[in-house]
């Protein structure tokens, strides 16, 4: 069937106009030119909404019903890590055939929208309630006090690693959910290992560790990096060391040693790698690395350093 051409603005104001002169739907059409339906339609139009106007349409009509849609929603809800492949089987078995184009429209416009699943530590209740003291404890210090911190940690850097992602199906600002998140362990692989600090003012130093570091080894990076970098980063008087729990740092050995040397520690809660901003630091590393992409541990190790 042939479209038929739509009618002018003009055209249907004329036709309102004749209307209310008193003129019936045939004169109008025989006037104007125009079929009596086509005009009767405008004049029923106009007593409805008061306009001669287009109408918002409402377009082709969704593939998935409501019904559909409060069923896929449901679904990603319980279970984010829900693949659009499952819902389409899902949709298929209910009788509704879709694509997974189809599914990823629905789901936007529902405020769902597939991400990368965030890596977070296993976090137990007792790790919860000290990072909440922590936080608590440290809600107002002012920037001063954080610029004086210098900031420590290890990584292990592969050579020619590939960080696996999971996508879930989550809200805005609900990146940290649990449901969202895939819990991670420390000491994953990978082919060479640093340690390194840093403050507000700039870099430390950065040290590979060759060897399965101990307490002995830990204490012996400290005292031949830890006050050098201090020192190269003229930080004020009274500043603060932080490094994390692992069992070198937490060491009766390491801890006298510290404290011999009258380092302050900042007291830090286990299983809070999130919570130090060398991960950012680590982070823009690996990223910077990969795209110079090293052949070799030796080229890894320069282009690291």
């Amino acid at each position: 069937m042939a479209k038929t051409k739509e009618l002018s603005k003009d055209t249907r104001n004329k036709i309102v106009d004749l209307h209310q002169v008193g003129k019936t739907e045939s004169a109008i059409g025989k006037q104007l030119g125009l079929k009596k339906s086509t005009v009767g339609a405008i004049i029923r139009k106009w007593k409805t909404y008061k306009t001669t106007d287009n109408l918002p349409r409402s377009g082709a009509p969704r593939k998935i019903s409501p019904r559909g849609v409060k069923m896929i929603t449901r679904t990603v809800s319980k279970n984010p890590r829900t693949t659009r492949g499952d819902l389409v089987n899902d949709l298929q078995r209910a009788g509704t055939k879709v694509t997974k184009p189809t599914i990823s429209n629905t789901l936007r416009r529902q405020g769902l929208k597939s991400c990368s699943a965030r890596r977070v530590p296993l976090l137990k209740p007792v790790h919860v309630q000290a990072r909440l003291k922590f936080a608590r404890e440290h809600l107002d210090d002012p920037d001063e006090d954080w610029e004086n911190v210098i900031w420590s940690d290890e990584t292990k850097i592969e050579l020619f690693g590939k960080n696996s992602t999971r996508r879930v199906w989550r809200t805005k600002n609900a990146e940290l959910h649990p449901k969202n998140t895939i819990p991670t362990v420390k000491h994953g692989g990978g082919n060479i290992m640093l340690w390194g600090c840093f403050s507000a003012k700039g870099p430390g130093r950065l040290i590979r560790v060759k060897e399965r570091m101990n307490g002995a080894m830990y204490r012996e990076i400290l005292s031949e990096n830890l006050l050098p970098s201090a020192r190269a980063l003229k930080m004020k008087r009274g500043w603060v060391f932080q490094h994390d729990n692992d069992p070198k740092h937490t060491a009766r050995a390491t801890k006298e040693w510290l404290r011999k040397k009258h380092f302050k520690v900042l007291e830090w809660p286990s299983q809070s790698p999130d919570l130090n901003p060398i991960e950012n630091l680590w982070r823009e590393l690996k990223v910077r690395v990969a795209q110079r992409q090293p052949q070799n541990i030796t080229a890894l190790e320069e282009i690291c350093m």
